[in-house]
């Protein structure tokens, strides 16, 4: 579930295992690209912590920010399935 704080959109993700985070990371990293617009995250693990915010907007949340969000909530959806 996202949540918005400090101007960004953040949600903290859990995985079995590490190679099914760093799935997810890759996945993420590919349609961010096509997107063009690039979160910033960190990983520990099993955890992959997330964080949107469009720079070119004043570090504000934006329309960009909740699309690249719903494809990343469908990409965590079809990994989940997946397993």
């Amino acid at each position: 579930m996202w949540k918005e704080e400090d101007n960004k959109l953040k949600r903290s993700l859990k995985f079995k295992d590490f190679k099914e985070a760093i799935a997810f990371v890759n996945a993420v990293a590919e349609a961010a690209e096509e997107m063009d617009h690039h979160p910033w995250w960190s990983n520990v693990y099993n955890k992959v912590e997330i964080e949107l915010t469009t720079h070119s907007a004043g570090n504000t949340v934006t329309r960009r920010d909740h699309k690249l969000a719903k494809r990343i909530d469908e990409i965590y959806e079809q990994l989940i399935a997946g397993r």
